[in-house]
Protein backbone atom coordinates (compact mmCIF):
# COMPACT_ATOMS: atom_id res chain seq x y z
CA UNK A 1 0.00 0.00 0.00
CA UNK A 2 2.93 2.13 0.83
CA UNK A 3 4.82 1.90 -2.43
CA UNK A 4 1.20 2.48 -4.15
CA UNK A 5 0.71 5.95 -2.75
CA UNK A 6 4.75 6.88 -3.03
CA UNK A 7 4.19 6.11 -6.54
CA UNK A 8 1.72 9.76 -6.84
CA UNK A 9 3.27 12.41 -5.94
CA UNK A 10 -0.15 14.24 -4.98
CA UNK A 11 -0.34 12.21 -1.95
CA UNK A 12 2.88 12.07 -0.55
CA UNK A 13 2.00 14.36 2.42
CA UNK A 14 0.38 11.52 3.71
CA UNK A 15 3.36 9.32 3.83
CA UNK A 16 5.73 11.74 4.65
CA UNK A 17 3.67 13.73 7.76
CA UNK A 18 2.04 11.30 10.71
CA UNK A 19 -0.71 14.62 11.58
CA UNK A 20 -2.00 14.14 8.06
CA UNK A 21 -2.56 10.43 8.41
CA UNK A 22 -4.00 11.24 11.96
CA UNK A 23 -6.23 13.47 9.75
CA UNK A 24 -7.29 10.83 7.28
CA UNK A 25 -7.72 8.39 9.55
CA UNK A 26 -10.42 10.73 11.74
CA UNK A 27 -11.92 11.67 8.64
CA UNK A 28 -12.59 7.68 7.71
CA UNK A 29 -13.87 7.18 11.18
CA UNK A 30 -16.32 10.37 10.73
CA UNK A 31 -17.30 9.21 7.15
CA UNK A 32 -18.09 5.70 8.37
CA UNK A 33 -20.43 6.65 11.44
CA UNK A 34 -21.09 10.64 10.49
CA UNK A 35 -22.20 10.43 7.11
CA UNK A 36 -24.44 7.45 7.80
CA UNK A 37 -26.47 9.35 10.45
CA UNK A 38 -26.88 12.24 8.56
CA UNK A 39 -28.51 10.13 5.42
CA UNK A 40 -31.09 9.38 8.39
CA UNK A 41 -31.33 12.89 9.35
CA UNK A 42 -31.98 14.18 5.75
CA UNK A 43 -34.61 11.25 5.56
CA UNK A 44 -36.25 12.34 8.33
CA UNK A 45 -36.01 16.12 7.21
CA UNK A 46 -34.46 17.09 9.97
CA UNK A 47 -31.24 18.51 8.48
CA UNK A 48 -31.21 21.73 10.45
CA UNK A 49 -32.17 20.06 13.37
CA UNK A 50 -28.72 18.30 12.87
CA UNK A 51 -26.79 21.94 12.73
CA UNK A 52 -28.90 22.77 15.85
CA UNK A 53 -27.72 19.89 17.98
CA UNK A 54 -24.36 20.50 16.71
CA UNK A 55 -24.08 23.92 18.96
CA UNK A 56 -25.91 22.64 21.45
CA UNK A 57 -22.64 20.18 22.78
CA UNK A 58 -20.70 23.60 22.85
CA UNK A 59 -21.89 24.61 26.52
CA UNK A 60 -21.05 20.93 27.39
CA UNK A 61 -17.77 21.01 26.28
CA UNK A 62 -16.67 24.72 26.88
CA UNK A 63 -17.56 23.78 31.19
CA UNK A 64 -14.85 20.82 30.53
CA UNK A 65 -12.91 23.12 29.19
CA UNK A 66 -13.17 25.77 31.82
CA UNK A 67 -12.55 22.68 34.57
CA UNK A 68 -9.29 20.99 32.64
CA UNK A 69 -8.44 22.44 29.89
CA UNK A 70 -8.23 21.18 26.23
CA UNK A 71 -9.16 17.88 28.05
CA UNK A 72 -10.59 14.72 25.63
CA UNK A 73 -12.80 13.14 27.76
CA UNK A 74 -13.82 16.33 30.24
CA UNK A 75 -14.86 17.84 26.74
CA UNK A 76 -16.58 14.81 25.27
CA UNK A 77 -18.33 14.15 28.38
CA UNK A 78 -19.31 17.64 28.86
CA UNK A 79 -20.51 17.60 25.36
CA UNK A 80 -22.45 14.74 25.41
CA UNK A 81 -24.32 15.59 28.41
CA UNK A 82 -25.53 19.20 27.18
CA UNK A 83 -26.58 17.77 23.70
CA UNK A 84 -28.54 14.51 25.18
CA UNK A 85 -29.60 17.37 27.69
CA UNK A 86 -30.88 19.79 24.72
CA UNK A 87 -32.17 17.01 23.26
CA UNK A 88 -34.62 16.04 25.71
CA UNK A 89 -35.68 19.47 26.85
CA UNK A 90 -35.92 20.38 22.91
CA UNK A 91 -38.50 17.07 22.54
CA UNK A 92 -40.24 18.21 25.70
CA UNK A 93 -41.16 21.64 24.59
CA UNK A 94 -42.04 20.37 21.73
CA UNK A 95 -44.85 17.67 23.17
CA UNK A 96 -45.96 20.16 25.90
CA UNK A 97 -46.26 23.28 24.76
CA UNK A 98 -47.71 24.70 21.08
CA UNK A 99 -44.32 25.59 20.31
CA UNK A 100 -42.78 23.36 17.02
CA UNK A 101 -39.95 21.05 17.56
CA UNK A 102 -37.82 23.27 14.50
CA UNK A 103 -38.46 26.43 16.91
CA UNK A 104 -37.71 24.60 19.99
CA UNK A 105 -34.32 23.24 19.11
CA UNK A 106 -33.36 27.31 17.31
CA UNK A 107 -34.25 28.08 20.90
CA UNK A 108 -31.65 26.12 22.59
CA UNK A 109 -28.65 26.15 19.65
CA UNK A 110 -28.98 29.63 20.21
CA UNK A 111 -28.90 29.60 23.90
CA UNK A 112 -25.97 26.59 23.72
CA UNK A 113 -24.11 28.52 21.30
CA UNK A 114 -24.15 32.20 22.97
CA UNK A 115 -23.58 30.29 26.74
CA UNK A 116 -20.34 27.99 25.20
CA UNK A 117 -18.83 31.21 23.42
CA UNK A 118 -19.21 33.14 27.00
CA UNK A 119 -18.01 30.42 29.11
CA UNK A 120 -15.02 29.80 26.81
CA UNK A 121 -14.12 33.47 26.71
CA UNK A 122 -13.87 33.55 30.40
CA UNK A 123 -10.75 31.73 30.55
CA UNK A 124 -9.05 30.86 27.17
CA UNK A 125 -7.74 33.24 24.33
CA UNK A 126 -9.03 33.60 20.75
CA UNK A 127 -6.87 30.60 19.77
CA UNK A 128 -9.04 28.37 22.22
CA UNK A 129 -12.39 30.08 20.91
CA UNK A 130 -11.01 28.69 16.99
CA UNK A 131 -10.18 25.12 18.46
CA UNK A 132 -13.55 24.95 19.30
CA UNK A 133 -15.48 25.99 17.14
CA UNK A 134 -13.85 24.80 13.96
CA UNK A 135 -11.48 22.20 14.88
CA UNK A 136 -8.44 20.77 14.96
CA UNK A 137 -8.64 17.99 12.45
CA UNK A 138 -4.38 18.25 11.71
CA UNK A 139 -3.86 17.98 15.32
CA UNK A 140 -5.27 14.62 16.46
CA UNK A 141 -3.37 12.46 18.61
CA UNK A 142 -4.26 8.95 19.18
CA UNK A 143 -6.56 9.04 22.10
CA UNK A 144 -8.83 11.42 19.99
CA UNK A 145 -8.63 8.55 16.83
CA UNK A 146 -9.32 5.70 19.99
CA UNK A 147 -12.33 7.94 20.33
CA UNK A 148 -13.82 8.13 16.65
CA UNK A 149 -13.15 4.92 15.92
CA UNK A 150 -15.13 3.66 19.08
CA UNK A 151 -18.13 6.24 18.31
CA UNK A 152 -17.84 5.04 14.77
CA UNK A 153 -17.84 1.79 15.29
CA UNK A 154 -20.93 1.47 17.86
CA UNK A 155 -22.96 3.86 15.19
CA UNK A 156 -22.04 0.89 12.77
CA UNK A 157 -22.68 -1.60 14.66
CA UNK A 158 -26.10 0.17 15.92
CA UNK A 159 -27.34 1.17 12.50
CA UNK A 160 -26.48 -2.67 11.22
CA UNK A 161 -29.11 -3.66 13.52
CA UNK A 162 -31.85 -1.58 13.93
CA UNK A 163 -31.66 -0.75 9.92
CA UNK A 164 -35.29 -1.32 9.45
CA UNK A 165 -36.56 0.55 12.46
CA UNK A 166 -34.83 3.47 11.81
CA UNK A 167 -35.70 3.45 8.25
CA UNK A 168 -39.27 3.40 9.52
CA UNK A 169 -38.96 5.91 11.90
CA UNK A 170 -37.67 8.22 9.48
CA UNK A 171 -40.21 7.58 6.49
CA UNK A 172 -43.28 6.83 8.53
CA UNK A 173 -42.64 7.12 12.00
CA UNK A 174 -46.74 6.94 12.33
CA UNK A 175 -46.90 3.74 10.88
CA UNK A 176 -44.30 2.13 12.72
CA UNK A 177 -45.71 3.63 16.13
CA UNK A 178 -48.66 1.64 15.14
CA UNK A 179 -47.19 -1.52 14.22
CA UNK A 180 -43.99 -1.87 16.69
CA UNK A 181 -43.53 -0.93 20.51
CA UNK A 182 -40.24 -0.19 19.64
CA UNK A 183 -40.97 3.18 18.05
CA UNK A 184 -39.39 5.47 21.25
CA UNK A 185 -35.99 3.46 20.84
CA UNK A 186 -35.65 3.99 17.25
CA UNK A 187 -36.54 7.12 18.13
CA UNK A 188 -34.52 8.66 21.49
CA UNK A 189 -31.88 5.85 20.02
CA UNK A 190 -31.14 8.10 16.94
CA UNK A 191 -30.88 11.19 18.69
CA UNK A 192 -28.41 9.42 21.26
CA UNK A 193 -26.29 8.10 18.08
CA UNK A 194 -26.69 12.25 16.42
CA UNK A 195 -25.09 13.33 19.62
CA UNK A 196 -22.54 10.46 19.62
CA UNK A 197 -21.19 11.42 16.16
CA UNK A 198 -21.46 15.06 16.38
CA UNK A 199 -19.11 15.25 19.67
CA UNK A 200 -16.72 12.82 17.72
CA UNK A 201 -16.98 15.68 14.74
CA UNK A 202 -16.86 18.33 17.54
CA UNK A 203 -13.47 17.18 18.20
CA UNK A 204 -12.43 16.90 14.58
CA UNK A 205 -14.09 19.45 12.86
CA UNK A 206 -15.46 21.93 15.70
CA UNK A 207 -19.03 22.34 16.53
CA UNK A 208 -19.74 24.94 13.37
CA UNK A 209 -18.07 22.22 10.66
CA UNK A 210 -19.09 18.98 12.75
CA UNK A 211 -22.56 18.45 11.33
CA UNK A 212 -21.20 19.45 7.35
CA UNK A 213 -19.75 15.90 7.06
CA UNK A 214 -22.69 14.43 8.14
CA UNK A 215 -25.35 16.37 5.69
CA UNK A 216 -23.62 17.50 2.92
CA UNK A 217 -22.86 14.04 1.88
CA UNK A 218 -25.84 12.76 2.58
CA UNK A 219 -27.87 15.29 0.73
CA UNK A 220 -25.11 14.97 -2.48
CA UNK A 221 -25.44 10.87 -2.63
CA UNK A 222 -29.24 11.20 -2.55
CA UNK A 223 -29.09 13.00 -6.00
CA UNK A 224 -27.69 10.22 -7.23
CA UNK A 225 -29.74 7.04 -6.01
CA UNK A 226 -33.12 6.41 -3.82
CA UNK A 227 -32.50 3.22 -2.33
CA UNK A 228 -31.29 3.03 0.93
CA UNK A 229 -28.46 0.63 0.76
CA UNK A 230 -26.68 2.24 -2.56
CA UNK A 231 -27.63 6.15 -0.49
CA UNK A 232 -25.62 4.82 2.02
CA UNK A 233 -22.74 3.60 0.58
CA UNK A 234 -22.44 6.33 -1.81
CA UNK A 235 -22.39 8.93 0.82
CA UNK A 236 -19.49 7.42 2.73
CA UNK A 237 -17.32 7.05 -0.30
CA UNK A 238 -17.91 11.20 -0.83
CA UNK A 239 -17.50 11.85 2.56
CA UNK A 240 -14.23 10.08 2.57
CA UNK A 241 -13.14 11.38 -1.26
CA UNK A 242 -14.60 15.11 -0.08
CA UNK A 243 -12.23 14.79 3.11
CA UNK A 244 -9.22 13.46 1.51
CA UNK A 245 -9.48 16.23 -1.21
CA UNK A 246 -9.88 19.28 1.08
CA UNK A 247 -6.94 18.31 3.34
CA UNK A 248 -4.72 17.86 0.00
CA UNK A 249 -6.08 21.59 -0.12
CA UNK A 250 -5.45 22.49 2.95
CA UNK A 251 -1.61 21.22 2.82
CA UNK A 252 -1.08 22.66 -0.81
CA UNK A 253 -2.94 25.79 -0.53
CA UNK A 254 -2.01 26.70 3.36
CA UNK A 255 -5.88 26.86 4.04
CA UNK A 256 -7.65 25.89 7.33
CA UNK A 257 -8.49 22.05 6.77
CA UNK A 258 -11.66 21.70 8.61
CA UNK A 259 -13.22 24.44 6.10
CA UNK A 260 -11.68 22.80 3.42
CA UNK A 261 -12.75 19.50 3.96
CA UNK A 262 -16.33 21.22 4.22
CA UNK A 263 -16.30 23.53 1.35
CA UNK A 264 -15.18 20.26 -0.92
CA UNK A 265 -17.99 18.40 0.06
CA UNK A 266 -19.77 21.48 -0.73
CA UNK A 267 -18.20 21.37 -4.14
CA UNK A 268 -19.26 17.36 -4.37
CA UNK A 269 -22.83 18.59 -3.60
CA UNK A 270 -23.06 21.67 -6.03
CA UNK A 271 -21.67 18.75 -9.01
CA UNK A 272 -24.11 16.57 -7.55
CA UNK A 273 -27.06 18.91 -8.69
CA UNK A 274 -25.48 19.16 -12.08
CA UNK A 275 -25.10 16.19 -13.05
CA UNK A 276 -26.77 13.92 -10.66
CA UNK A 277 -29.41 11.75 -12.16
CA UNK A 278 -32.07 12.74 -10.07
CA UNK A 279 -30.66 16.80 -10.04
CA UNK A 280 -32.79 19.12 -11.51
CA UNK A 281 -30.77 19.80 -14.62
CA UNK A 282 -30.86 16.05 -15.61
CA UNK A 283 -34.50 15.77 -15.18
CA UNK A 284 -34.96 18.51 -17.70
CA UNK A 285 -32.70 16.87 -19.97
CA UNK A 286 -33.92 13.60 -20.21
CA UNK A 287 -37.11 12.63 -22.46
CA UNK A 288 -38.60 10.12 -20.83
CA UNK A 289 -38.75 11.57 -17.01
CA UNK A 290 -42.16 11.02 -16.45
CA UNK A 291 -42.52 10.47 -12.83
CA UNK A 292 -41.39 12.10 -9.93
CA UNK A 293 -39.03 10.60 -7.59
Amino acid sequence: MSEMLSSLPLLSPFIEFGFMRRALAGCLALSLGATPVGVFLMLRRMSLAGDAMSHAILPGAAVGYLIAGLSLPAMTFGGLVAGLAVAVLAGGVARNTVIKEDASLATFYLLSLSAGVLIISLRGSSVDLLHVLFGSVLALDDAALLLLAGFASLSVVALALGLRLFALEACDPLFLARISRLAPVAHYGFMVLLVLNLVAGFHALGTLMAVGIMILPAAAARLWVCNLGPLLLIAVVIAFGGSLIGLLLSYYANLPAGPAIVLTLGGAYLLSLAIGPLGPLASRWRSNWHFER
